[in-house]
This record gives structure tokens, C-alpha cells and sequence, in this order.
């Protein structure tokens, strides 16, 4: 999930804030939802996924990389009876695992994607790299996917057995983390025929993944005219300065946009090292966020204009490439109230031992709350209190497929995702109760959809709602191919 380098998010994706136990919003009640022998069949393999998780945090492979993360988990699910179809919307790392013949689809979104600069020892709590420089799960992706396909293969063995009708897809999805992995797949039409989608993102709390903002990431590139700085400037057209200035422009264009817009900018080409040289080449990247794809659209031909108004005071060229883009998520009213049932069901369950409660304290030492009261979240989060300032590229899949994500608490009080801190945690058993919490979660919401037809017309209903007539369109141009970023 692609988020600010402060979140514990997508990104994934921004930090929580004003929260509060649940009250109210999702208030529909029953009784138990967790068929007992659905739990057994998912407590009697944990451990077979749990090594998948750890191969994967070994891996570590950055985005549209993934070779040896997304083959392991097609051989393990064509093992245990899948039908695995590689190479799914032209991605090499991206495949469908596909188990049952008749009734609803249920798909599974997973994800494997690491990032870059965060390799760290496991259980360290001193930032500590195991090779400096490569590649670490800050972002959990390894447990993501790990427990999304726990649930799949425990519903689909459940379904096997008692004969009731439905199909389990499982989608190994690439490149969360920038890439927008699932925004390709899904403008390839790999979720058609889909009928509901569920996922969950490792965290420090437990709850219903609510919202997330819409996302686009554009590359400003300028070209100038090369001069020596000293003896001919006058004949030089710096690169470099386009985009300081545009930079400039953008500042000030803050104080002129929704407060729930952000804009970040990173540097990608300076010009060279040479400061005698006017630069003739520079690029930039944005990151351009609002809680609707509709207001970044808007934002990014603002800054579009910066960038030409900076182009054409330093007498450069620019060029502008959406490189990539997430959709904010949808989620529809009757799916968000089953999921946080579910998701209150199954935190219920779950109990640290002392030993995981003094490691947890270590690493809430070093975190952002080191005053933290409690090491380790037990209860569930509101999701109506809630605002989520990063960004997902499960949001574009929300968009065309019923969907609901959970979180569940995989790290000590204070982590920061995106950090060392959680790559440090991502072996524990900690983290590993936080993904079996999730895999009951949604194999739970995933039979209860499927027992239930009232159920599944009210959540098409809902996601007709939410959706308000509007119409999926990513800001990703066709030119664009997967792996291009």
C-alpha cells in the first residue's frame, strides 16, 4: 500500500486520526458468524502458511519483480488443487488461482511486493540491515498475501467438503507499492466475473479498511540547453531551474486547494554534478492525492499549468507522463458492516503470551509512541472516526467488484510502516496471529456471503450507492504498460 513514509497506513497507503472504539455506524449485530468447522480446517494449516510468509520476507522482491514471491504461492495453491493461470493483464508476476465450478465468486486480493532501502535483521530493535541498501517487507506484504490465501484455501477445502455451493479465486497481485499493480489488472479485465472481493493490510490496530485517497504519480521532465555556467550563461536554458521554480509554484498552489489535498515531490534527475554547467536536462516526480480521482484530475492540470508557466520562464520544455494512479475505495454499506462484525469476531480470540508482550514493548520503545499504554491492540476500530491519508490500488478494484479490506494488528503500538521497525516485526508470532486473525475474518465474511442471497443483492445494491452513477476511469494512459515505472 503506497502511503506517506509516516503512516501505519496504503498503501497501501496516511495516518489515523480521532479514533474511537466502535459505536454506532456499523451497529448490525447477530449471532456468531464463524462456522466451526471453517475455523478448524484454518487452525489445522496455519503453520504451513506461515512458512510461506517467512520464504516471502526472505524474498523481499521489489515491485514487478516478484518471480519467486508469486511462483511459491501458484505452486502452493496448484498443490492444494487450484487452477493457476500465470501472466494474468501482461504481468509476468501477476496470476489467478481458481478452485469450485458453480455459484458465487468469491476473489481474494494478495499481494508480495517489497520496498526499497528497508532490509533488516528479524526481532532487531536497532535498525540493523541485513544487506544495506536492499530490499525489506515494510509494508507487510508478505503476511498480505500469505493470509489472504490462508482464507481462500481454507473455503475452498470447506466447500469441497460439505458440497454448498461457490468458487474461490485467489489473485496474486504485483506492485502495490508504486506500481499500481491492480489498477492494470483490473483495466485488463481480469476481476470481470467476479462477484465480491476481499483483503486485509497488516497494521498496528484492527478494523475495516474505511477509505483511502485517490492517487496519481506524474514525472515532469524539462530539457533545456547545456552552457558553461561561468563563461556563456546567457546561452544556457537550465533544466534544473524549471524545476526549482516549478517546485516554487507548487508551494504557493497549497494555499489555493482542499485541505485534503497533498502533493509531494521527489527528484529524480538533477542535471548532473557538474555546477559549471547549466543543466540541460531535469525531472521530477509528484505524487498528487484527494479523496476522489475526480479532484486529482482537477489538482494535476493545475500543476500541469505550474509546471509549463516554470517551462516557459526559463525558456525550457517540459513533458508530463502519468506513470501511475490508484482510485480512492468504495466500500459498500451492508459488505463494511458484515466485515467489521467479522473482524470483531475474530480479535476476540486472540491472546499474547508475556513473551510477546515484552516484545512488543521493545519495539514501542522505538517507535513513534513510546508512552504507548498498551503494546498490542485488542479491540476494533471505528471506521467512521477514522480519515486515511495514503493510498491503495485495491481502491481501482473497488470500484468494479463489490470489495471490503480488513486490518488486522500484526505490530507493536507506534510502528511505523515503511520502516525498519516493521520489517523488524514481520517474522514474529505477533505478526503471524495478526495474519491467522485475518484469514478468519475473511474466510468468515466470505461464507456468510455466500449462505446468504438476500445478503449478496443488498450488497449490490450498496455498491450501486456508493458509487452514485459514477464511473470507473483510471488516470493511467494506455501508453502506459506495467513495469514502464
Amino acid at each position: 500500500m503506497h502511503r506517506s513514509r509516516f503512516s501505519v497506513y496504503g498503501g497501501m497507503i496516511g495516518c489515523m486520526c480521532a479514533r474511537r472504539r466502535l459505536r454506532g455506524r456499523f451497529s448490525h449485530e447477530e449471532g456468531t458468524v464463524m462456522d466451526e468447522r471453517l475455523k478448524a480446517i484454518l487452525e489445522s494449516h496455519e503453520k504451513e502458511f506461515e512458512a510461506v510468509s517467512d520464504q516471502i520476507w526472505d524474498f523481499a522482491e521489489y515491485r514487478f519483480q516478484e518471480v519467486k514471491s508469486a511462483e511459491l504461492q501458484a505452486k502452493f495453491l496448484e498443490a492444494r488443487g487450484f487452477k493457476v493461470t500465470r501472466g494474468i493483464g501482461g504481468i509476468a508476476t501477476a496470476f489467478r488461482a481458481e478452485r469450485g465450478e458453480r455459484g458465487p465468486v468469491i476473489g481474494f486480493l494478495g499481494e508480495y511486493d517489497a520496498l526499497p532501502d528497508l532490509s533488516q535483521k528479524a526481532d532487531c530493535a536497532e535498525e540493523s540491515p541485513l544487506l544495506p541498501g536492499a530490499f525489506g517487507h515494510g509494508c507487510g506484504h508478505h503476511l498480505l498475501g500469505s493470509g489472504s490465501m490462508e482464507a481462500a484455501c481454507a473455503l475452498a477445502e470447506y466447500l469441497r467438503e460439505s458440497g454448498e455451493p461457490g468458487t474461490v479465486v485467489y489473485f496474486g497481485c504485483p506492485a502495490e507499492e508504486s506500481g499500481a499493480g491492480k489498477a492494470f489488472m483490473v483495466r485488463e479485465g481480469c476481476f470481470d466475473g467476479v462477484d465480491f472481493c476481499l483483503t486485509w493490510h497488516p497494521n498496528v490496530y484492527n478494523g475495516l479498511m474505511y477509505r483511502s485517497l485517490a492517487n496519481a504519480r506524474v514525472i515532469f521532465t524539462f530539457s533545456g540547453v547545456a552552457s558553461h555556467a561561468a563563461a556563456a550563461p546567457e546561452k544556457g536554458r537550465s533544466a534544473l531551474d524549471s524545476c526549482e521554480i516549478m517546485s516554487v509554484g507548487v508551494n504557493y498552489l497549497r494555499e489555493h486547494v482542499s485541505a485534503d489535498v497533498r502533493m509531494h515531490y521527489a527528484y529524480l534527475d538533477a542535471g548532473g554534478t557538474a555546477p559549471n554547467v547549466v543543466q540541460p536536462h531535469a525531472a521530477v516526480l509528484y505524487a498528487l492525492r484527494a479523496p476522489e480521482t475526480a479532484q486529482v484530475q482537477e489538482v494535476y492540470g493545475r500543476v500541469l499549468d505550474v509546471a509549463r508557466g516554470a517551462a516557459l520562464i526559463c525558456g525550457t520544455k517540459v513533458e508530463a507522463q502519468v506513470v501511475s494512479a490508484y482510485a480512492n475505495t468504495l466500500v459498500p454499506k451492508s459488505l463494511g458492516e458484515l466485515a467489521h462484525r467479522c473482524v470483531k469476531e475474530a480479535v476476540a480470540e486472540v491472546t499474547y503470551t508475556p513473551a510477546e508482550e515484552a516484545y512488543a514493548e521493545k519495539f514501542v520503545k522505538v517507535g513513534s509512541q513510546p508512552g504507548a499504554k498498551t503494546a498490542l491492540d485488542r479491540g476494533v476500530e471505528d471506521p467512521a472516526a477514522a480519515g486515511m491519508g495514503g493510498s491503495t490500488d485495491v481502491g481501482d478494484v473497488s470500484w468494479v467488484v463489490p470489495t471490503a479490506g480488513i486490518y488486522a494488528a500484526t505490530y507493536a503500538a507506534g510502528t511505523v510502516m515503511h520502516g525498519w521497525t516493521a520489517v523488524a516485526q514481520g517474522r514474529s508470532s505477533i505478526a503471524k496471529k495478526g495474519m491467522h486473525t485475518a484469514a478468519k475474518a475473511m474466510s468468515a465474511i466470505a461464507m456468510e456471503i455466500l449462505r446468504r442471497p438476500e445478503l449478496r443483492e443488498q450488497i449490490k445494491k450498496d455498491f450501486e450507492t456508493v458509487k452514485d452513477g459514477r464511473v470507473y476511469k483510471t488516470l493511467i494512459p494506455d501508453s502506459m504498460k506495467p513495469g514502464m515505472f
